[in-house]
């Protein structure tokens, strides 16, 4: 049986999630101290798993230095300014970590399969994004790119168990739904996109993403073994005592105050 589709017990997932989650602790305590700045760009077919690779990424980081850049169609204003300039905007200072859930490369996939850009700036962004990403490792960016990857039984699969599913409908947006007679086009956008973008400073590396769980423990332990990191965990805190007598402090009557009801599970 295919590695990638042979199930993964939850226990081993859960277990190897947890050593990579404290290992991704590690991580960002040495981009803090170090002052380094990682970006961190996940693309990928419509219901690949990205949303779900990222949630497990940022799980453990303490939000203060990791945030999730997520942006939406861009305003009237922003639609003339030079293309990558709302992006800049986002990111990183020294010690940050940004992860960009879809990113600048719309121009190359959604943008251009869908006609929502030129010929000509579809041209000039192939043209232009490798300069653009030579010059953010040049100024001292770690850029990852994901591409997730998902056959098309197994896309068709998830949509259909959201489009049943109340609780997952949402997910399904009115470009998701666009996609799928277009799977072809998304499929020769893609190959053209690595063509020009697949670049010796910042290689774009491919999740094999049919089966979720495989898919988020690999493309973690590969974004470790990205970084030449160290532990710099902090040692043990010694927690202050506190100041005051407790019968120096009398609380206000319980009835005084609103409580949110138990569901007495």
């Amino acid at each position: 049986m295919d590695k990638m589709k042979d199930k993964l017990k939850r226990r081993t997932y859960e277990d190897k999630l947890a050593e990579l989650h404290f290992e991704l602790v590690k991580m960002q305590y040495w981009i803090r101290k170090t002052g380094q700045k990682l970006v961190l760009i996940f693309e990928g077919r419509d219901a690949a798993g990205k949303g779900g690779a990222v949630k497990s990424i940022i799980e453990p980081l303490n939000p203060r230095g990791c945030r999730v850049v997520a942006l939406g169609v861009p305003s009237d204003r922003e639609k003339t300014q030079w293309y990558f300039q709302r992006y800049v905007a986002h990111l990183p200072a020294a010690g940050e970590i940004v992860l960009f859930d879809r990113s600048w490369y719309n121009r190359a996939g959604v943008e251009h399969v869908m006609g929502f850009c030129s010929d000509e700036e579809y041209t000039e962004f192939l043209l232009a994004c490798p300069q653009f990403e030579r010059l953010l490792v040049r100024s001292g960016i770690t850029l990852l790119k994901y591409w997730f990857s998902v056959s098309d039984e197994e896309q068709e699969r998830r949509f259909k168990e959201r489009a049943g599913n109340p609780a997952r409908r949402w997910k399904l947006s009115p470009m998701d739904l666009e996609s799928m007679p277009r799977w072809v086009e998304y499929s020769k956008a893609k190959d053209e996109m690595f063509h020009y973008t697949d670049i010796e400073e910042a290689h774009w590396w491919t999740v094999e993403a049919d089966n979720k769980r495989r898919a988020r423990l690999n493309c973690i332990a590969h974004i470790l073994s990205s970084l030449p990191y160290q532990d710099s965990t902090p040692p043990p805190l010694n927690l202050p005592e506190r100041h005051g007598r407790p019968d120096s402090y009398v609380r206000p009557p319980k009835s005084s105050q609103h409580f949110v009801p138990d569901l007495n599970l």
